[in-house]
């Protein structure tokens, strides 16, 4: 697209420019070091770091042009509004050029990104698919500057905070399939109740037009009544009877690891996830009702899905070391629905004889008025699943979690810190054990994790 072609959509003016014609080749960028040449810099002013101060670093990267609220020195298109603009910029690209791919959108409190990484590897032909957790008004138009003529879907997670925020973002990018994992209690300390979660989370499918399809989870009590409010058709997936889609005969290996029976209107055919922990098996479920809809029969569906690899980081993601400890690092974030599922795929894990289940968990963020109690029933959930050892990390909410486990009848080991909980992790693991790391983003556990990967002065643990 041409500078003068940008201008035009987003309501700006250009600066600095000498030809009006340079054309945009590239995706957008907001971190001045990840410019290239035919990129669109996005000067974002945050509150730590004006972007507009990088816009000649962007450039000099190769960047054609920025795109700022004042001049700056280089070729820029000046708008009131950056991100306003940007949104703008996205939504011309899927209404102009990239109008005939296949927008695929995601909400849900848990789950949508290892069902963002089972869809994108489950449709057939090109695909573009949020990168990391991209779900917000800066990560789903920057997704879309991704794409090009040739792709055929576009996977967009969308993120929420505040009733409404989905919303906006289906104007930028409306669906041709919404899928809805769950209403939890992520977020809950913003929105103030899972009613206005589920709310929020209804937007998506508020936003498909008549031909468009929206995906239920026919087991979530707050995603079923979104029937109700799709503009769309409705398929429904889930292990009941009711669902469209279902999974039967589960099993779970000794990684945590599923397999169960691909069941559709059309058929059946047998699953074996890559991904470890049974809240997969939904997630797979959401994407096989995604891949139907594209004319994928059910066998090559469940082919797909048992081929399908994680993708991205700090979820689940498992490594085993030359001891023969296993960690699984899923400290990219947590809320009490996904704390309970990692906890279960724990569980489900240490099965063998010499195995021992380590839960190292942190705070749960954004839980307001309900943090104390949720992380009570974490601590007192995790001693009810007979682990071998919880060891809680942190403050106030670490010690909230081991009053928790404490109640149920169990003893836990509190840090104050990563540092003693990665000492007594050293000093203690034995050859079998398989260590959860979890805990929100801002907690960033996966530190822990990734020290507890690196060799030891001392060596392995138990040798």
């Amino acid at each position: 697209m041409s500078l003068n072609k940008i201008a035009e959509v987003v309501g700006g003016r250009l600066v600095d420019v000498l030809d009006p014609e340079d054309r945009v080749t590239q995706p957008a960028v907001f971190d001045s070091r990840e410019a290239q040449p035919g990129s669109l810099f996005i000067a974002l002013k945050g509150e730590q770091v004006d972007g507009h101060a990088y816009a000649e670093s962007a450039r000099n990267k190769g960047a054609v042009a920025a795109i700022v609220t004042h001049p700056v020195g280089v070729p820029a298109i000046v708008v009131d509004d950056v991100l306003g603009a940007f949104g703008k910029l996205a939504h011309a690209l899927l209404t102009g050029p990239l109008a005939s791919a296949r927008v695929v959108a995601i909400t849900g409190s848990a789950g949508k990104t290892s069902t963002k990484d089972f869809i994108s590897q489950v449709l057939p032909g090109t695909v573009v698919a949020t990168p990391q957790s991209f779900n917000n008004e800066i990560g789903l138009p920057l997704t879309v500057t991704l794409a090009d003529t040739g792709t055929d879907h576009l996977v967009l997670e969308m993120g929420a905070r505040h009733i409404g925020d989905i919303r906006d973002l289906t104007r930028i990018a409306q669906p041709d399939i919404s899928v809805v994992t769950n209403v939890g209690t992520a977020h809950i300390g913003e929105f103030g109740g899972r009613d206005n979660i589920a709310q929020a989370k209804g937007e998506i499918v508020e936003a498909l037009p008549p031909a468009g399809l929206a995906v239920l989870n026919a087991d979530d009590d707050y995603v079923q009544p979104m029937t109700e409010r799709s503009g769309g058709r409705v398929v429904t997936y889930g292990l009941g009877e009711n669902a469209t889609i279902r999974a039967m005969d589960i099993t779970t290996d000794a990684q945590g690891r599923t397999s169960y029976t691909l069941t559709t209107p059309e058929g059946t055919a047998s699953v074996q996830l890559q991904f470890v922990g049974g809240v997969q098996v939904h997630n797979s479920l959401a994407a096989a009702a995604v891949g139907r809809e594209t004319g994928l029969d059910t066998a090559e569906i469940a082919a797909r899905l048992s081929r399908a690899l994680p993708r991205s980081k700090w979820r689940m993601e498992t490594e085993t070391r030359a001891d023969n400890v296993t960690i699984v690092n899923d400290a990219y974030n947590a809320n009490p629905s996904s704390m309970r599922h990692s906890l279960d795929a724990l569980a489900s894990m240490t099965r063998g004889i010499g195995q021992r289940a380590v839960a190292v968990l942190g705070r749960m963020n954004e839980l307001g008025t309900d943090s104390r109690t949720a992380h009570e029933e974490i601590g007192r959930y995790a001693a009810e699943r007979g682990l071998d050892r919880i060891i809680l990390v942190g403050g106030d909410e670490a010690q909230w979690m081991s009053d928790g486990v404490r109640s149920a009848g169990r003893k836990a080991e509190w840090m104050p810190d990563q540092e003693t909980a990665l000492d007594l992790l050293h000093s203690t693991l034995q050859p079998g054990d398989v260590v959860l790391v979890k805990a929100s983003r801002g907690v960033e556990l996966q530190q822990l994790a990734s020290a507890l990967l690196q060799p030891t002065p001392a060596g392995p643990a138990g040798a």
